[in-house]
């Protein structure tokens, strides 16, 4: 199964005050595992950043704009999440973004949410009263949080992607060796190889093989060794 972990930044918290999207991170899955396929942009929202997403994500308006508009970069977007399922910590607030975002370039693809997973939700049902940011959630599956600093969408989409994996009671993904090209014979081939080669041998010496020869005639009985 093909998924994706997404996540965004904005210049404030709700769309009816016109804040936009200011970052996209995209991570692609397949089986839990990172298939190494990211999508990661900035983007210039064409309108100031709010006095508290600043102290959240710490993103300047001198930095933002000199990135591309919301509309150079969503067909690249569209094109990397089609066809597969969004994992997305707090869903309806990114959504609520990016269908804004999408419909204000007059782009009728939008987001639908029976197409993505909300992993503050699965939290929520899973530990209910609990806190269930993402913060809560790394120190509750001691996942080293410590670079997150400041909110950065790539950032966040790794560690949501351990969150996911502990939500899912799926410490260590699966491994699909046939997908990979690598099946069971070819596995265990390859391992045995390996041992060959690390395989030492040493050889004794004189001095060690006349102890070794001593030993045996003292514990052995005489009619075992010869």
């Amino acid at each position: 199964m093909i998924e994706v972990i997404l996540d965004t930044e904005t210049t404030g918290l709700s769309t009816a005050e016109n804040h936009k999207i200011i970052e996209i991170g995209c991570i692609e899955l397949s089986n839990q595992i990172p298939t190494n396929k990211i999508f990661h942009t900035y983007i210039n929202p064409k309108r100031s950043v709010s006095e508290e997403a600043y102290k959240v994500h710490g993103y300047s308006d001198k930095f933002l704009s000199s990135q591309k508009i919301f509309s150079e970069i969503s067909e690249d977007f569209l094109s990397f999440i089609k066809d597969k399922k969004l994992i997305i910590h707090n869903a309806p607030f990114d959504l609520s973004f990016l269908n804004y975002e999408l419909r204000l370039i007059n782009n009728q693809k939008v987001i639908d949410v029976k197409n993505v997973i909300d992993t503050l939700e699965m939290a929520r049902s899973k530990y209910p009263g609990s806190q269930n940011s993402l913060d809560a959630l790394c120190r509750r599956f001691n996942i080293d949080n410590s670079k997150r600093e400041k909110h950065n969408a790539l950032i966040d989409c790794h560690l949501l992607r351990e969150v996911y994996v502990n939500l899912l009671d799926q410490k260590e993904p699966k491994l699909n060796l046939e997908s990979s090209g690598i099946t069971d014979q070819k596995f265990y081939s390859k391992t045995r190889e390996n041992n060959n080669i690390s395989r030492k041998i040493i050889k004794l010496n004189d001095d060690e093989l006349r102890f070794h020869k001593k030993y045996l005639q003292s514990h052995l009985p005489k009619n075992n060794y010869n």
